[in-house]
């Protein structure tokens, strides 16, 4: 049985508690107050009471400790040196269409490297969680990113530019990405919420996950999931400051390298289509 650290266990209370209240509001979607915060990309009430339900209980169990929260932004605590990164909701649009498919996601950045991770799924009750030089593990079992060498047998991940979300540049070169990656694997996969499709990378259900325009709350834990899980993660041009660029490309070994290249390949060409129309 995987032991957890004390770490990870206050991560997982405070989860599990904020999760309730999120079942309980989804068992009743259709009765939630919702505001637009922007086109396409809605705030509920029940993502608000998550967060405040999040902060109280992390910083009952680590006082001084900063928080960077997608709804209330970046809180300076009195340890400079730590702070949480949070998603208390990721995957707001399913919630609110009665798709069962969001995730809490936690991360801890010391020192300005994460250390610790957890995204839990609280309709699956599904919890994967990763501590920096000690693996990742879904519940008690330990996970292992995919073993899949070859383009033409793995299944990708993704996520689309939407209303309100990126330009229409954003959006042209996203599908000039789809359409070079598209015919080189076995399927690609949308489902909405970027830290379950890391989670789900790390746990091998995934072969490979790619997508633009993220926050930092959006992939903290999960990169630490992928990389304790044996994969890769980098930007699309190999380097690795993700959470500030918010582009992400996450793999087994074996497949980074090849779609590197397939991006690299997709961004020449968006490129080139771009001087071409500037041109006209």
């Amino acid at each position: 049985m995987a032991l957890k650290s004390a770490i990870i266990n206050v991560m997982t209370m405070a989860a599990k508690k904020a999760a309730r209240g999120l079942v309980r509001d989804f068992g009743e979607v259709e009765q939630l107050q919702v505001s637009r915060k922007g086109p396409a990309d809605f705030v509920s009430v029940a993502d608000k009471k998550a967060e405040k339900i999040l902060v109280e209980e992390l910083s009952k169990a680590r006082p001084g400790y900063g928080f960077l929260l997608e709804e209330t932004g970046e809180l300076v605590g009195k340890d400079t040196r730590r702070r949480w990164i949070v998603d208390p909701l990721d995957g707001t649009t399913n919630f609110l269409h009665g798709i069962p498919h969001f995730a809490i996601s936690i991360a801890l950045e010391e020192d300005d490297k994460i250390t610790a991770g957890i995204v839990y799924q609280p309709i699956t009750d599904e919890l994967f969680w990763s501590e920096i030089g000690n693996g990742t593990y879904l519940d008690n079992q330990r996970l292992r990113v995919s073993g899949r060498r070859d383009l033409l047998q793995s299944v990708v991940a993704t996520g689309i530019p939407f209303a309100g979300r990126g330009t229409a540049a954003d959006q042209k070169r996203f599908l000039t990405e789809m359409a070079t990656i598209m015919p080189k694997v076995a399927g690609i996969r949308r489902f909405g919420a970027a830290s379950l499709d890391l989670a789900y990378v790390a746990a091998g259900r995934y072969d490979g996950f790619w997508e633009s325009g993220l926050e930092a709350w959006d992939i903290a834990a999960g990169i630490l999931l992928v990389r304790e899980a044996g994969g890769s993660v980098t930007e699309f041009n190999g380097k690795t400051n993700m959470l500030k660029s918010g582009e992400i490309l996450a793999t087994n070994t074996n497949l980074q390298g090849p779609l590197t290249r397939l991006l690299r390949d997709a961004s020449k060409a968006s490129a080139t289509v771009d001087s071409g129309s500037a041109g006209n």
